[in-house]
């Protein structure tokens, strides 16, 4: 277990302690405030949500572009980057840093993804990690690198107000809603963090034929349990799939840098004395076995490996940590 801060920087903050005292009494407050406002707008979100149906796919196939672990000849960060192709079209989910960091351009050249050929895109939510970089995070600009492609007027769908670099139609999801290729949105569900505020964050979920739902996030900031809950809200088929990240920095975070524990420290939803434990991670790993999907497929990029481990051995489906470089394929056995 590594200090969210390390003890070099202790002495500074004791120096600094009036100061961070009333910062920290102020970002409290608001907090929970928005822990409230929060916790109303999911419940709102979720009476309001109404069944719909979803197109039948007969294959549904994600590839990884960005992830922290990585196959042999890819660039791994911590970052997400998911490709999802299927018979009625393709979505590129979440774009990493973009070009901050090399990993996104580099594995989508190897993998040769290209932007003419994908349908549209849908951004998990508009932190750095996920959107294209620190400049687009300022911005509430999703950057997504010219060297796969220009845009040329497809769909970027995102959680809250923002724009899209290029030849992008922006569209707010404000709602769970079919979009193209047979994907779907959970639409915006919050989150409220000590440091950053509130955070929306919507997940993609899709039927695949004979197996049932995949259900993909990008953080999963607003819990993978309510995540769920939203799908089912949707479609009563089963759950076959669940992915991506789901926070879980219990013993590091990854990106550490300067002795300070990042996602500890400020990705966690928690007041900030709080840190993520065994116990936060023994309740979603019971959640996930009482939902019994077929296949877990956790992210790494916001979970450590002490985590990663207890998943493995403790859920009871089948639980594969991904991969930049590799394509994963859902379709019944012919």
């Amino acid at each position: 277990m590594k200090f969210r801060i390390s003890p070099l920087w202790w002495p500074l903050l004791v120096v600094a302690s009036p100061i961070i005292i009333l910062f920290l009494a102020a970002k409290h407050v608001r907090f929970n405030k928005n822990l409230r406002i929060a916790d109303e707008k999911n419940e709102k979100r979720l009476k309001k949500a109404k069944p719909f149906e979803l197109p039948e796919l007969e294959y549904l196939d994600m590839t990884v572009i960005v992830e922290e672990k990585a196959e042999e000849g890819f660039k791994s960060d911590a970052a997400v980057s998911y490709l999802f192709k299927s018979d009625q079209g393709s979505l590129l989910f979440d774009v990493g840093f973009g070009t901050d960091r090399p990993a996104f351009v580099h594995n989508a050249k190897k993998l040769g993804v290209n932007l003419d050929e994908v349908d549209s895109v849908m951004i998990s939510h508009l932190h750095l990690d996920h959107m294209g970089g620190m400049k687009a995070h300022k911005s509430h600009c999703v950057a997504v690198p010219e060297e796969i492609g220009l845009p040329s007027g497809q769909p970027c769908f995102i959680p809250e107000q923002g724009t899209a670099n290029g030849d992008f139609k922006t569209e707010m999801i404000d709602c769970p809603k079919l979009l193209p290729g047979g994907f779907a949105s959970t639409g915006p569900l919050s989150r409220s963090f000590v440091y950053f505020g509130m955070t929306d964050e919507q997940a993609l979920f899709a039927r695949v034929k004979g197996l049932g739902l995949v259900i993909i996030t990008g953080c999963g900031h607003p819990t993978i349990e309510l995540i769920v809950k939203m799908v089912q809200k949707i479609s009563d088929e089963p759950i076959h799939v669940i992915g991506g990240g789901f926070h879980f920095p219990v013993t590091e975070s990854r990106g550490a840098k300067a002795g300070i524990q990042f996602q500890m420290l400020f990705g966690t939803g928690k007041p900030f004395w709080q840190k993520i434990n065994d116990n936060d991670l023994s309740e979603t790993i019971g959640a996930i076995n009482e939902i019994s999907p077929a296949m877990v497929l956790p992210s790494a990029h916001d979970t450590c490996d002490h985590a990663l481990n207890r998943m493995e051995n403790e859920l009871h489906s089948k639980t594969e940590t991904l991969r930049a470089g590799k394509t994963y394929r859902f379709q019944t056995p012919i």
